[in-house]
């Protein structure tokens, strides 16, 4: 097996210079950073990840704690943070563990002194007590935060928008009786996604209405079991935006088991855009969003934490949304009126896939 001294001798340089290479020293050339990781991968070099840990007090290791880790969007969230992590040499410990404050403060107490950093989601968990414990000894960025912690910087998705665009463009086909199925109650996501919905309907002159709300649990089986309470309602709705793409799916599949046809009698709109989306029949309008890059922009602030320990500067970031505009809502069929009087500029342009 390679040593620190083989690397040292195959790359022409000294045993201290192997060593700040690979402890990410500041004063090493770019140069010479290359020329010794060359060398170490000429000859399979791997440095001793606890004895480097107990030297630099380093563990290049990020913790990250999601409120679960089944689905599409997490798993893109997981992938986005896994590139990031990669590209700068770190691993990930990931767990789904904290269902509440207790929970999640077991989890970050269990990551302690084993991460240099930890990316947390827990929208609907009140805890900042918890997290600002761990955030005065370790880098702390929060995905999506039901609470702000000064200590913590923070990257977050553009809910109310995306939600307000989405029903705008419902509002402009034509559609005045429009439900929706939101997610749990006490998450924040679910409920910047109502206040859009709710926003865009009264800026359009339509009061909304309590018996058009379903609430869901973000999945495909609240999705489908809204669709029958939807449709005992005195009168019907004529479209459905729905506060996640899997409970969509499971909107669209009670749809057809109940005769209605999509688009034709029922418009029918998303958020999230995940990959099945684009499959199903007719295809999935929804909101669009880069649910990767949230991972992967959660690992660069805990990247420029760690090289800026010192900071007080806190990073505060939201990621936009477009509308993917899809067989689902019967846009190709129907003429869009001008809707400025009641429609934000969207942040992104809407795409027709």
């Amino acid at each position: 097996m390679a040593t620190i001294r083989d690397v040292a001798r195959e790359a022409g340089v000294s045993i201290a210079t192997v060593s700040r290479v690979f402890n990410d020293s500041s004063i090493v050339s770019e140069g010479t950073v290359v020329l010794v990781r060359a060398a170490a991968s000429r000859l399979n070099y791997w440095p001793n990840g606890v004895a480097r840990s107990l030297i630099t007090s380093r563990t290049q290791a990020f913790g990250v704690l999601l409120p679960d880790i089944y689905g599409e969007f997490f798993s893109e969230v997981i992938r986005g943070l896994d590139l990031a992590a990669r590209r700068h040499d770190f691993h990930l410990l990931v767990s789904s563990s904290h269902a509440d404050s207790e929970a999640l403060s077991v989890a970050l107490r269990s990551m302690s002194g084993r991460v240099d950093g930890m990316v947390v989601m827990a929208p609907d968990v009140d805890a900042p007590e918890a997290i600002r414990n761990f955030a005065a000894r370790c880098p702390v960025v929060l995905l999506n935060p039901g609470q702000e912690v000064d200590e913590c910087d923070t990257i977050s998705i553009a809910n109310f928008e995306g939600a307000h665009e989405m029903v705008g463009h419902l509002i402009g086909l034509g559609h005045r009786r429009i439900a929706m199925v939101r997610g749990p109650e006490m998450n924040l996501d679910a409920e910047q996604r109502l206040q859009g919905y709710r926003t865009a309907l009264r800026e359009a002159g339509i009061a909304p209405d309590p018996a058009l709300e379903v609430i869901g649990d973000f999945t495909e089986p609240s999705g489908f079991e809204a669709v029958p309470e939807l449709l005992r309602r005195p009168t019907r709705p004529t479209a459905i935006f729905v506060g996640n793409d899997h409970m969509a799916l499971g909107v669209l599949s009670a749809l057809g088991e109940c005769g209605i046809r999509v688009p034709d009698e029922m418009a029918l709109a998303g958020f999230d855009d995940v990959a099945m989306a684009r499959f199903t029949s007719p295809p999935l309008s929804t909101v669009r969003v880069n649910t990767a890059l949230l991972g992967e922009r959660a690992i660069e602030m805990l990247v420029s934490a760690r090289r800026s320990p010192d900071s007080t500067v806190r990073q505060h970031e939201v990621l936009p949304t477009s509308l993917a505009i899809r067989g689902s809502c019967g846009a190709k069929l129907v003429t869009r009126p001008d809707p400025a009087r009641w429609r934000r500029p969207a942040l992104l342009p809407a795409t027709i896939d």
